[in-house]
């Protein structure tokens, strides 16, 4: 069988490299089984991109939409026509797609449209609630023309039950971006940065923030960061800044002398800086993943969460996005009354080991 693996932006990245591993680990052992990888080109540049493909050792793709830049309509249209244009030139047996990115959608739409192409879902059924979230809408359309429900939590699990998708068609495997980082934490690497900046192990604070609601109003940008600035007890703050937030950040002339703006960093030296930070502060929702099983004090900035067992289980608060509700977060931080949390069932490293087995069990049955 020939299985297309879709990747179009930096959280798939993490997401398929265990997925290739698993396929490749079936293949020595004589079993039929052939992928493609494409990427879309959603993300393109090479912070964004090649450093993810080098860092975790996944392979060259087999094909590059090159989509490029644009407004989500002119993505989620190229990346249909390009796709399209392949699987006419040569049908695959299956669409695995990951995550819930704009390739994540249209890849899926694509693989209905031609020939009724079978499309699996790995993290189908997370759900938000938030519809101004354009995840949000791709993960819903994704989800109500997939096949195989790949899950990461049994909550996800009861969304698509209320969905009214059946029981035999969703697998509670676990979280693959979690095998990626079991596998990839003995290779942390220190950041140029970390001397640059005298950082020490437990003694600054790393934060992200990339959301529209968060970032694209000036005032609400100056806000949120002045408020994170003297919470933070002078600790220094590590900054990567999402290329979305820059142009927005250098209009605020916010300065300060704990305030560190950096680059984007690849995979293995931000979570260098997560691994070893006294607490992360973000709007991002794979970050609450990994500061969960590392154990890191998280602050998600935003309302609402798909991945609510990083709240309920794991070590992240949601604050919602009232600049006003960062400093009492910070105070319970510094008195030592965060919770330690726990590590969510079935992330243990070996979810993509499981994804394979059951497609491959779905295929000899079927």
């Amino acid at each position: 069988m020939l299985i297309d693996i879709i990747a179009g932006a930096r959280p798939n990245f993490i997401k398929i490299a265990p997925i290739i591993e698993a396929i490749e680990t079936q293949q020595n052992a004589g079993v039929n089984i052939q992928y493609r990888l494409v990427h879309t080109g959603q993300h393109y540049d090479k912070k964004m991109s090649g450093d993810f493909f080098e860092q975790l050792n996944i392979p060259a793709p087999h094909y590059n939409l090159e989509v490029g830049s644009g407004t989500q309509a002119e993505q989620t249209g190229k990346i249909m026509v390009g796709y399209e244009k392949l699987l006419l030139e040569k049908p695959c047996d299956l669409c695995i797609v990951v995550g819930d990115v704009t390739s994540t959608m249209a890849c899926s739409i694509a693989a209905k449209k031609v020939n009724n192409i079978k499309v699996a879902h790995v993290e189908g059924g997370i759900r938000s609630g938030d519809w101004t979230m354009p995840e949000e809408i791709n993960r819903i359309v994704t989800d109500s023309i997939t096949d195989y429900f790949f899950t990461t939590s049994k909550v996800a699990n009861m969304n698509l039950q209320k969905a009214g998708v059946k029981h035999e068609q969703i697998f509670f495997v676990g979280n693959t971006m979690i095998d990626t980082l079991y596998k990839q934490m003995p290779r942390f690497a220190k950041p140029v940065i970390w001397d640059k900046y005298g950082l020490q192990e437990k003694g600054y604070i790393v934060m992200t923030l990339h959301r529209p609601n968060n970032v694209d109003s000036k005032e609400t940008l100056k806000e949120l960061v002045m408020e994170i600035i003297d919470a933070s007890n002078g600790l220094p703050l590590v900054f990567p800044v999402h290329p979305r937030t820059a142009k927005m950040l250098e209009t605020t002339g916010i300065e300060a002398s704990n305030l560190y703006v950096i680059e984007p960093l690849g995979y293995l030296e931000f979570n260098y800086l997560v691994k070893n930070a006294k607490a992360v502060i973000t709007d991002s929702g794979g970050i609450t993943e990994e500061t969960t099983v590392m154990g890191i004090p998280c602050m998600t900035l935003r309302n609402s969460t798909e991945r609510p067992e990083t709240c309920t289980v794991g070590t992240n608060e949601l604050l919602g996005t009232n600049p006003k509700s960062v400093a009492p977060a910070f105070e319970r931080l510094f008195a030592g009354e965060w919770k330690k949390g726990e590590i969510p069932e079935l992330w243990d490293g070996k979810t993509a080991e499981r994804i394979i087995k059951n497609i491959i069990s779905i295929f000899t049955l079927n």
